[in-house]
């Protein structure tokens, strides 16, 4: 009888990065989705987000995919294929850690717009990695924003002394703004570890 071997999702190994960024990795099979999640033509302010997922050894890891989902700068989400086409603005990016220089991500989008009265603008977050059976959600926040911040009802929820650790640090380049943002999967002597949503 032949035994049959483990399937990878039956295991925990660096498929997630290979499968779901393949142009990133040299593969010439198309990723779905993208780092760059602008056009050209694409409203509001076109901002950089970059940052490192740091283990608790506080290595940078380079095979953690980050995906990140957001509003367009009017605070609308992209609903389908045609309404990301006609405003040149994608909604949700993807990026593998391994194929930038001293792995990190890179996210080229534009700043969102509130959702809604009482929230602060935001991006949703997501971690996928070796070592982790279940993918992990945060938020980014931004510190230009520290008014909209204070009346978040979500941002509130967090203790205080952790809050930080959501916030993306703006930084005036000559490419134009770009915003730090690194995620720490645990504590260790290089942050705090970042906050994660139970959703």
């Amino acid at each position: 009888m032949t035994q049959l071997k483990q399937t990878p999702s039956q295991t925990v190994g660096p498929y997630f990065a290979y499968g779901l960024t393949p142009t990133q990795y040299g593969y010439d099979f198309k990723s779905l989705f993208t780092p760059v999640l602008t056009q050209d033509h694409a409203e509001g302010e076109h901002i950089r987000i970059t940052g490192l997922v740091v283990d608790g050894a506080g290595v940078p890891v380079n095979d953690a995919i980050v995906e990140i989902n957001q509003p367009d700068a009017q605070g609308q989400m992209i609903r389908s294929v045609e309404d990301a086409e006609r405003k040149g603005f994608a909604g949700f990016g993807r990026c593998g850690t391994g194929t930038f220089a001293g792995n990190h991500f890179v996210f080229d989008t534009v700043k969102p717009g509130a959702l809604g009265e009482g929230q602060a603008p935001f991006i949703d977050v997501c971690v996928t990695m070796r070592g982790l059976l279940v993918h992990t959600f945060s938020r980014i926040y931004f510190s230009d924003e520290a008014a909209a911040n204070a009346k978040d009802e979500v941002l509130k929820s967090v203790p205080a002394e952790r809050r930080a650790t959501l916030v993306a640090q703006r930084e005036m380049t000559n490419a134009g703004p770009v915003y730090r943002f690194d995620i720490h999967m645990q504590d260790s002597a290089h942050g705090k570890e970042t906050v994660f949503f139970d959703l």
